[in-house]
């Protein structure tokens, strides 16, 4: 993928465009809803909780009441199950069952509410009813479950709406980032210096101070390796000098997490909105309830709502057989504990907004910076990370809040993941960031040295996607297996590609599935690996590994071909071993993203007569594979398939310019 060129491709209409965007971001909505619904029909309770959708078995462990009488409840499960992963957040429609014998599937009865807090066992449930139902009583196990998410999609439909009809600062923003207005930028003269030492490189200080220099928008453009974290922590901090509170936000739970902790580990006086998917002490004590929790006023407001709670329960004591002095009793209890829920819940608001009114930085998710708490606020400058790969109208929704705007991410990586392949092929796939780094290249600074890879595995990447402007940094530039062990041998160097073409390893398709494998390729590539880990012993202390055990990752396009090699792993014992140490995974590109490895092994898996070669032809996931490996990239593909594409054909005469070309009939046995 080459470089923007500096000729801007007719535009449509502003409002247009927004309206196209809201008809396929409804597309995909029904889409989404459709899939829901033949998964939860389809899936067993223990295949929900192991996607993270479900909570189960919980208890009750606590019963409260919220506003308008409604019930609130506290949800527990068992500790033991504490480390796993689960997609619960504040905010997110959820739903109590009842596993009551008899009763299965669609018929299991319900309990519908609002997910309210997150913590490592626990979750507040806001009900819609007054009273738990009687199935709760029945004996039967309970569980939670997440319900079809509206919420992300009403946020961004109504963020596509403020946007079409915006005015003043927010439509001029709207207009930069769309292409239609030209950004403006501080002069050199004008543009305060950077305060903080820091280690950073040229081009990652050039990153900042254009940050610094932005009245409308900034892009930091990071392909791999290049330190595109550190560079947005060190404009955040620079920033925060300037302005009294910012906004940084990003389309995924990781990378919120990974921003929050690096930005605490500054010293900065960060709150992180929503459910942290990441359990650590440092996050946790980052969060708003737990701020809240040590808050000078906390004390009280825990007080008022114990108080209120023992009204509720004596209250609850006249259930049945009472006459009219104990009706209005229960009438004066449930009025005194509303009233002082009240109280606790102003006093709550109040140590909100005192909370928010110090903090440095808000980190959120993109839907996140619609939460209730922190929705009436603004700021000078919003940063978005992992830009692209946010649906754009997802960005819309913390980018109305703003002055102006940083964009951070790589479009020449994955994209934003959408399910309805209409709602792809006609451009919701096309990120805010994508149409702004190409509609007007002057708005990004691209970080041009890179601090993982050996530069002959960064090299045709860097040719490809960057303008060959990447550069290796000295560290790394020839660090191969040899160096991290000198027992690897130093040949045949840091990239390999193994052609299977003319041997007749045919793709297997599957009966009803798009999806493919190809088994000769796979052993192949499985037993090169053996071959190239022979002398590495992971139980050998003899040796300084680096300070780190050797990663390996394996890579496939297709779940079939994967599913191969997990069995395949299973019976070779070298590679097992190393599968149960955790040294290597097996998973596709998007598994890996964000990630890096030792070793990255990949098998194309495509090889036939019609030179198909299906979605390989997304080199933007080729990039991403091939850019994780930090000292051995392997590949093993047909090249008389793979050819037909410019991208493939280009690479084949990249490796073997650089004596990285084989044939697999070297290795035939």
């Amino acid at each position: 993928m080459a470089e923007a060129t500096p000729t801007t491709p007719a535009l449509e209409p502003v409002y247009d465009e927004l309206k196209r965007v809201a008809g396929l971001l409804r597309v995909e909505q029904q889409e989404d809803l459709e899939q829901y619904r033949i998964r939860n029909a389809k899936s067993t309770i223990a295949e929900r909780v192991h996607r993270g959708l479900s909570w189960y078995p919980v208890k009750i462990s606590k019963e409260d009441i919220g506003f308008g009488g409604k019930l609130v409840l506290e949800l527990e499960r068992p500790s033991g199950q504490s480390q796993q992963l689960h997609l619960f957040q504040v905010g997110k429609n959820a739903a109590l069952f009842g596993n009551v014998p008899g009763r299965a599937g669609t018929d299991k009865p319900t309990l519908q509410g609002v997910v309210t807090s997150v913590r490592r066992n626990k979750i507040t449930l806001a009900t819609n009813k007054e009273d738990l139902p009687d199935w709760v009583e029945e004996g039967g196990k309970l569980g939670l479950d997440l319900t079809f998410d509206e919420v992300s999609y009403r946020e961004m439909e109504l963020a596509l709406q403020k946007v079409q009809g915006a005015y003043g600062r927010l439509a001029e923003l709207r207009d930069t980032l769309l292409g239609h207005r030209p950004a403006e930028y501080k002069s050199a003269e004008q543009t305060e210096k950077l305060y903080y030492p820091n280690p950073l490189n040229a081009s990652q200080t050039a990153a900042v101070q254009h940050v610094l220099a932005a009245k409308d928008v900034a892009i930091i453009h990071g392909p791999p390796g290049t330190g595109k974290t550190t560079t947005l922590v060190q404009a955040i901090l620079e920033t925060i000098r300037r302005e009294r509170r910012v906004l940084v936000c990003a389309p995924s739970n990781t990378a919120v997490d990974l921003l929050t902790e690096k930005l605490a580990e500054r010293g900065v006086n960060v709150i992180r909105m929503g459910n942290p998917s990441r359990v650590s002490d440092l996050l946790l004590e980052h969060t708003l309830d737990a701020q809240v929790m040590t808050h000078k006023h906390y004390p009280e407001m825990r007080s008022l709502r114990q108080t209120a709670e023992q009204y509720r329960q004596m209250a609850g004591q006249y259930k049945r057989n009472y006459g009219w002095e104990e009706r209005q009793q229960r009438q004066n209890l449930k009025e005194q504990a509303h009233q002082l829920l009240q109280e606790s819940d102003q006093l709550e608001k109040y140590i909100t907004e005192d909370l928010l009114e110090k903090v440095q930085v808000i980190t959120c998710t993109l839907v996140g910076a619609a939460n209730r708490a922190i929705r009436h606020l603004t700021y000078e400058t919003v940063f978005i990370d992992e830009a692209a790969q946010a649906l754009e109208p997802g960005c819309w929704i913390p980018i109305t809040k703003t002055e102006r705007v940083v964009l951070a991410g790589d479009h020449c990586q994955l994209p934003p993941t959408v399910k309805s392949d209409k709602a792809a092929a006609q451009g919701l796939r096309e990120t805010l960031f994508e149409k702004c780094i190409t509609r007007q290249p002057e708005t990004a600074k691209m970080l041009e040295v890179q601090y993982r890879m050996h530069e002959d595995i960064m090299r045709f990447s860097s040719d490809q996607f960057y303008g060959g402007k990447l550069q290796a940094d000295e560290r790394v530039r020839r660090a191969d297996l040899h160096a991290y062990d000198v027992r690897f041998a130093p040949e045949p160097g840091a990239v390999e590609f193994i052609d299977t073409a003319g041997c007749g390893f045919e793709e297997l398709g599957i009966l009803d599935s798009p999806s493919v494998a190809n088994p000769e390729e796979a052993n192949l590539l499985l037993r090169r690996l053996v071959e190239l880990l022979q002398d590495y012993h992971p139980d050998d202390h003899d040796h300084d590994h680096d300070q780190h055990p050797l990663s390996i990752g394996v890579i496939a396009p297709y779940r079939a071909q994967i599913n191969h090699l997990k069995d395949r792993v299973e019976d070779i014992p070298e590679l097992h071993e190393l599968l149960l140490k955790r040294q290597l995974s097996i998973g596709t590109v998007d598994s890996f993203q964000g990630q890096e490895r030792d070793v990255i092994a990949i098998t194309l898996t495509r090889s036939n007569a019609a030179s198909d070669i299906g979605f390989l032809a997304d080199v933007r996931r080729m990039n991403v594979g091939m850019t994780r490996a930090r000292r051995k990239l392997l590949m093993v593909g047909d090249s008389a398939t793979l050819s037909s594409h410019p991208f493939y054909r280009d690479f084949v005469n990249y490796v073997e310019d650089i004596g990285a070309y084989r044939t697999a009939w070297e290795f035939q046995q």
